[in-house]
């Protein structure tokens, strides 16, 4: 049975270099087409918002997750954690 990892597993996996860097222009479909191309292959996905932005964060995160069909696992400052099980 492949069940889903728990949050501190997933963290520990993205405590790599972050993937997904979104800046003052915000996102847009190649954004999301990254981000869905990312989670296909890794599962998760490690995104830093630039502090420019900071009011448009949560909006951009909730548009990511449902254009993405991901869950957020973690959202500390300006960096978001998304995740996605392989099918």
């Amino acid at each position: 049975m492949n069940s889903t990892p728990s949050k501190k597993e997933l963290m520990n996996r993205s405590l790599s270099t972050i993937t997904i860097n979104i800046g003052k222009s915000g996102i847009n479909e190649s954004v999301v087409d990254e981000i869905k191309r990312q989670l296909k292959d890794k599962e998760v996905v490690k995104i830093r918002f630039s502090k420019g932005i900071s009011p448009q964060k949560q909006n951009y995160i909730n548009q990511i997750t449902e254009k993405s069909n991901s869950k957020l696992i973690d959202f500390r400052g300006n960096v978001a954690i998304l995740f996605k099980k392989k099918r």
